[in-house]
């Protein structure tokens, strides 16, 4: 289980020994959980907690129990709790999710809690999850998260959800399927009986049937209520016994004195009238009263309990150690103190079997923090700090002591135990801007790179312009956090300039300091950044050089940034040597820091490197060791790994492989809508399409590419979208069409595929030696531009130069191990390889590729294979694929006994080709034949 999640948060509160059973209430609720949804829903102080921790104790089911408060109204925060809170049950489940939550770029909320809920119906036994105080969760998208869990919730398990107020969900629609079980504040308050117990049992008061029944009516059954008022009869009675008695000191609150329980008839008879005075005087509101009541409960108390309850009322949580850290008294015993406190009920609930971990009462809470608040703005502080606690009663108010201070304690013991965003909450709370940036800045590892974003980002919104203007690097950190949370360019450009304008530097060929000097390489680092998702190549190499120039050497994250952006940019550039040792030097820097989500980026990074290398297996080998590490869910981002992998096996010629790569793929790619990635997954996809001869499909999802390419929020110009459109076109037979976008995309390739198609070979070669100087250094794009020029060789009755070619590019693809670069060429490749193969040319890679074209039912040793498949050419009565090869050769200027030699056919039965293509085609002669068939796309 992860180090961040405070264990407190996911203990179930143990029940006192003389709790007030309800059996009415445990009834319902075990008759409710073969329901989806318990809501147990009231106000303060009717005993929402204590009832749902007794019903869980004795139910016999296992129960993941998550106290919320409003910390945890991060969405990300709140999974990583959840995740917590089931793994109390099962410890596996969902531990690589929690890897994930910490990473700078987690995985969106719908794909994590997919797989959580997947997992959990893994889960073999029945469980109970409690979500307590729900009414801490403000944040709409927590909502979000619920909705869609109780919609998909596995059968095994029960949601519970304890809350002030009704939560932000479909509780109608749940409500009419049967699926919602409710308890409400009618339901939760005392009975008259519930009320007689526990005012004289649990209690301890000697009250009459009638004062039972005015107090239950006074207070309307509110537990709370209750307990305040028996808290403060308590003290009422135990001050006046004293004085009957002359004790000098007062007995502690929740105990009852001996002597007073001897006092004679006529003490008994006073203190029965005092009794009905104050419960008729018990009225209002029940603000008002707990006001009032809250009062007479502290004036009771021994001064340094007022003093401890006050000090530490600022926290979500105490345990011993942390009271005496944020008290800073040495002699004091926050735990003794704590343990009186339980003792004495003051409404202070363990949290653990140990006694170590206690949290007030909320509404008790909640009052203490507004009386703290109005003592210290009256200049009223009743608080010591120094000292002897044991005189506390005697000892001089210190002014000196301010919430702040309070909470800049307790946040030095937070950090100084290892729980970092408390403490960085704390430094928050208590307005200290160093602190608070300091614990952002994470000791080299900064916090929003590791998953904590929306804190950052709501506490540096939360300040004042002059305050940011004052420290620019605040600026700078939420530029950063927005940069992550996937905010508009020109929103964390405004940030930037912010910062900029306020580091007042008018010329930087002055020395400047090594601090300015970092934040200037920060900002520079960002603009790196903000040009990836439009690939802009040049403000990427030339902001990542300005950061790398002016970053401090040990700022480890920010230059693992660097690396893994110069890495694409060298990439995108074509310079794989540059790329590769920029990704290893970023992948060395993320596994010294140890941050997984680096990791993963750089292993991806020198994957891509290795797959324009032509190193397609030892691609797929990082690829896959990539997933591993990236677990389940994976982060979105992963998306690139399967798209390297479609890639790959479409040229492996494994089509299975490619639509289980590919729709991984899209699913992840459209998590991240800056991305391309799901429409050049389905670039592949068509070529699988176009390669099955199924022209429909591949149109079909052409559309679909056309469509998600309109819809995405950042778009830019995808060369592979219009390659493989080029393709379709061709094969289409709209050959001015496919030349008119080769021309206008500047795409040599698809122009040298256009200018074949057309008969034009000295135009074909002309544009692959445009090819092939853009590939110098892409050996897997300048295998295509060779495999091309070796087919349009062989068309051109080039055989020695066409057999070199070849040669050539059998060398090259055998490292990769690449098929579809020559089945994709059709027939003539595969004539070109069956000649190749009886001159012995590379001959078992030869035999491999020559056995693809026969899987396809291609014929290779006798013959061409169309261009243009027979169903879509557009005759009433199609060329057979014989007269399409005659045809071609015609068009090539081959005289019939020529074609009868190189097809090795009788003289006549060329001519009689000749005599039914002239008759399909509805022409006289040779010329109008060509003429007719470039017309209707059929060269």
């Amino acid at each position: 289980m992860s180090n961040e999640i405070l264990q407190t948060k996911l203990y179930i509160p143990k029940q006192r020994a003389n709790l007030v059973q309800r059996t009415r209430l445990l009834a319902r609720l075990n008759e409710g959980y073969e329901s989806k949804l318990t809501l147990i829903s009231a106000p303060a102080g009717f005993g929402k907690t204590t009832l749902v921790s007794a019903w869980v104790a004795d139910c016999g089911r296992p129960v993941a129990w998550l106290s919320l408060d409003p910390g945890d109204n991060d969405p990300l925060r709140f999974l990583t709790y959840l995740v917590g809170a089931v793994q109390t049950i099962v410890p596996h489940v969902g531990s690589q999710m929690l890897a994930l939550l910490q990473s700078p770029q987690p995985p969106p909320i719908d794909s994590l809690l997919t797989a959580l809920l997947n997992e959990i119906a893994t889960i073999p036994q029945d469980f109970i999850l409690v979500l307590d105080d729900y009414h801490a969760i403000s944040e709409e998208a927590i909502d979000g998260i619920l909705s869609f869990a109780l919609e998909h919730l596995p059968p095994q398990l029960h949601l519970v959800i304890a809350t002030r107020e009704d939560p932000q969900l479909p509780l109608a629609r749940h409500r009419a399927r049967g699926q919602l079980t409710e308890l409400r504040a009618t339901d939760l308050r005392f009975t008259y009986d519930e009320a007689g117990t526990f005012l004289n049992q649990t209690m301890g008061l000697d009250l009459s049937a009638q004062e039972v029944v005015a107090l239950e009516t006074r207070t309307e059954g509110w537990i709370v209520g209750l307990q305040l008022a028996s808290l403060a009869l308590q003290g009422m009675l135990s001050v006046q016994s004293n004085k009957e008695i002359g004790q000098a000191d007062a007995w502690p609150i929740g105990g009852r004195s001996t002597d007073v329980e001897q006092a004679n008839a006529g003490q008994s008879k006073g203190k029965q009238s005092d009794t009905a005075s104050f419960i008729q005087s018990f009225t209002g509101s029940h603000r008002f009263v707990l006001d009032y009541l809250v009062e007479e409960v502290l004036q009771q108390q021994p001064y340094h309990i007022q003093n401890f309850l006050l000090h530490t009322s600022i926290c979500q949580r105490l345990c011993g150690p942390l009271c005496d850290a944020i008290l800073d008294v040495p002699s004091t015993s926050s735990q003794a103190i704590l343990t009186y406190m339980e003792q004495a009920n003051l409404f202070i609930i363990p949290l653990d079997n140990e006694r170590r971990w206690y949290r007030y009462h909320h509404l008790f809470a909640e009052l203490l923090q507004q009386r703290l608040s109005q003592a210290v703005s009256a200049n009223q502080v009743t608080l010591v700090s120094g000292g002897d606690a044991s005189d506390a009663s005697q000892a001089p108010i210190d002014q000196g002591v301010t919430v702040e201070i309070l909470h800049k304690r307790a946040s030095i013991w937070y950090e100084e135990n290892g729980w970092v965003l408390e403490a960085f909450q704390h430094a928050v709370a208590a307005n200290d801007l160093p602190r608070a940036e300091r614990l952002v800045d994470g000791n080299g590892t900064p916090l929003y790179f590791r998953g904590i974003v929306n804190p950052i980002v709501k506490w540096l919104q939360s300040l004042p312009t002059s305050v940011m203007d004052a420290q620019p690097s605040l600026w700078i950190t939420l530029a950063t956090a927005l940069t992550l949370s996937g905010h508009p360019v020109a929103k964390i450009e405004e940030q930037l300039q912010a910062a900029e304008a306020n580091l007042l530097i008018r010329d930087l060929r002055v020395d400047l300091d090594v601090a300015t000097k970092n934040l200037l390489g920060h900002i520079a680092a960002v603009r790196a950044m903000l040009a990836i998702p439009t690939n802009e190549i040049a403000p990427m190499l030339a902001q990542s050089q300005r950061a790398l120039d002016y970053l401090r050497p040990d700022n480890l994250a920010l230059r693992t940034t660097v690396s893994m952006t110069l890495g694409y940019a060298y990439l995108l550039q074509g310079d794989s040597v540059a790329a590769r040792q920029a990704y290893t030097e970023m992948l060395s820097m993320a596994e010294a820091s140890g941050n997984t989500t680096f990791i993963l980026a750089g292993l991806l990074g020198l994957a891509s490197v290795y797959e324009v290398e032509n190193q397609l297996a030892l691609a797929v080998e990082t690829y896959e060791r990539t997933l591993k590490l990236a677990g389940e869910p994976p982060p979105p981002f992963i998306c690139a790994a399967y798209f390297g992998l479609t890639k790959i096996f479409y040229e492996w010629n494994d089509f299975e492989a490619v639509h289980t790569y590919a729709q991984q793929g899209i699913h992840y790619g459209r998590q991240l809508p800056s991305l391309d990635i799901p429409a050049a997954c389905q670039v592949v996809l068509i070529r699988v399409k176009l390669a099955q001869g199924d022209l429909d499909g591949a149109a079909a999802l052409m559309a679909e590419v056309d469509q998600f390419m309109g819809e995405k929020e950042t778009s830019y110009p995808l060369p592979e979208i219009e390659m493989v459109r080029v393709d379709l076109l061709l094969q289409q037979g709209e050959l001015a069409k496919a030349a008119r976008l080769a021309e206008n995309h500047a795409l040599p390739l698809a122009l040298a595929r256009v200018y074949l198609a057309s008969g034009k070979t000295d135009a074909t070669l002309a544009s692959l030696e445009e090819v092939r100087q853009q590939t110098v250094n892409q050996p897997v794009e300048a295998l295509k531009g060779m495999a091309l020029e070796a087919v349009t060789r062989h068309i051109r009755v080039e055989k020695e130069i066409a057999i070199q070619r070849l040669q050539d590019a059998l060398v090259l693809a055998e490292a990769g191990g690449s098929i579809r670069t020559f089945v994709d060429e059709g027939a003539p490749m595969a004539q070109l390889l069956t000649e190749a193969a009886s001159s012995k040319v590379v001959p078992e890679y030869v035999d491999k590729l020559l056995a693809a074209f026969e899987s396809e039912n291609l014929p290779t040793r006798d013959g061409f294979m169309p261009i243009l498949p027979l169903a879509s050419q557009p005759l009433i009565d199609p060329l057979s694929q014989r007269e399409v090869e005659v045809l071609h050769l015609v068009a090539q200027g081959f005289s019939n006994r020529a074609i009868s030699e190189r097809l090795i056919l009788a003289l006549d039965t060329v001519k009689g080709h000749n005599r039914k293509i002239f008759g399909k085609l509805q022409v006289k002669n040779r010329t109008e034949a060509v003429a007719r068939a470039r017309e209707l796309g059929l060269l």
